[in-house]
């Protein structure tokens, strides 16, 4: 049962493995929603998520033969990095399962915290199993990412965290994978305060609760395709279904593409970084219908390789317009590259990449094409570029850009 007393317990038993996270204020986005918005940002945590609150609560919980026998999970990110580092504080075994695919900076991180770490399988789901099958063969107690109660009632000190701080706060949004944390969150808040509004947030390549909910039982998508890769999950947990069904006011769904967005507006506005899956709540913002309420985006994780943040980057640029590319047509002879790079230059936009082809026709003295991408500051500047453009007898088409 998540009660009040366990919440209370692990909110004491977590104070040993976690850093506090306390709440930031946003100006930026309480300006664009109208609602004071808070950040809890659990992407500072020591392993760099939440997760080592519902694994090292779970751990405290186990018999001491249960320790000594050594715990077992498997994961590919957040949960495993988390009960490492929870079993090098008790000081017990832990072997952690994870995909043949995951990147070689999750494994010797997870390897760091002393942890044994075996590669199999091309997928969670692969993975899984053999954690299931290590267990049985060698009496390992099986940690669950999400659907364990234990692990649950560990997330939801984060909600106690909240309310101590913001002891008005009117909402809370929650990222949702299988729902652990979302269920303990919920569950704690609502014991706390039967007023407050919990909204949970699926990214729509996985919105397995949301599913779930309208269904009235747990289901399971065929997919799950979404760069929110701690959240995709195809099942909800089966034990803390029902505290989601009773706890959670409503779930919003987040297309991609808003994620890469908001991706670029935390790291200019709050100089932090936020993995996928931690930028749902913030995402969801926009949906509210609320005005003036006290709300509270929990950021859950910012473990992000540097390749995939360079290409959210990258991404989120080109979606705000700020930067782009267009094709002109324009005559083969000395001179025309500089007299369109001049009236770029005029109206403040900025050349990062030009492509030239002299093939475009079989005429190449009546025209060649010019690809142009460029920096701009916006919507607004980019399409005064192009206006300009045009009042200077080219006709620019806007084509994909390749960076």
């Amino acid at each position: 049962m998540l009660t009040l007393d366990k919440f209370e317990e692990a909110t004491e038993e977590v104070k040993q493995v976690i850093l506090a996270t306390e709440l930031v204020y946003s100006d930026y986005w309480s300006k664009k929603t109208g609602n004071k918005v808070y950040l809890k940002p659990e992407n500072m945590q020591f392993t760099g998520a939440y997760k080592v609150r519902g694994a090292y609560y779970k751990m405290s919980t186990l018999s001491k033969e249960e320790k000594e026998k050594g715990i077992i999970t498997a994961s590919a990110g957040n949960h495993a990095q988390g009960v490492a580092y929870g079993a090098k504080c008790y000081g017990v075994k832990a072997v952690i399962v994870m995909p043949t695919t995951t990147p070689l900076i999750k494994v010797n991180r997870t390897k760091s915290y002393g942890a044994e770490v075996v590669l199999y399988g091309d997928v969670y789901d692969e993975a899984y199993a053999k954690a299931c099958q290590l267990a049985e063969e060698n009496g390992y107690t099986f940690i669950h990412p999400f659907d364990d109660l234990a692990v649950a009632t560990g997330q939801g000190t984060i909600a106690m965290e909240i309310f101590k701080e913001l002891p008005l706060v009117d909402m809370i949004l929650v990222p949702i994978g299988g729902g652990g944390l979302a269920a303990g969150i919920s569950t704690l808040a609502k014991l706390l305060n039967p007023k407050i509004k919990v909204m949970g947030v699926e990214p729509a390549g996985a919105a397995c609760l949301k599913a779930s909910i309208e269904k009235g039982k747990v289901m399971t998508l065929e997919k799950a395709t979404t760069i929110a890769d701690g959240t995709a999950v195809k099942t909800p947990g089966t034990k803390i279904f029902p505290y989601l069904q009773k706890n959670l006011d409503d779930i919003l769904i987040v297309e991609d593409e808003e994620l890469i967005v908001a991706f670029l507006d935390m790291v200019e506005n709050h100089k932090m970084v936020v993995e996928n899956s931690g930028l749902l709540t913030v995402a969801a913002l926009s949906q509210l219908k609320v005005k003036n309420k006290k709300v509270v985006s929990v950021l859950s994780g910012g473990n992000m390789d540097v390749i995939t943040m360079s290409s959210v980057v990258q991404q989120g640029l080109i979606y705000r317009d700020r930067i782009f590319t267009v094709s002109v047509l324009l005559p083969d002879k000395p001179g025309e590259l500089s007299r369109v790079s001049d009236k770029i230059a005029k109206e403040n936009g900025n050349v990062i990449k030009l492509d030239h082809n002299q093939f475009v026709t079989t005429n190449r003295s009546a025209a060649v094409e010019l690809r142009i991408t460029m920096e701009a500051f916006g919507t607004d500047h980019k399409k005064q570029i192009i206006h300009a453009l045009k009042e200077n007898g080219y006709q620019p088409r806007l084509v994909q850009t390749n960076i």
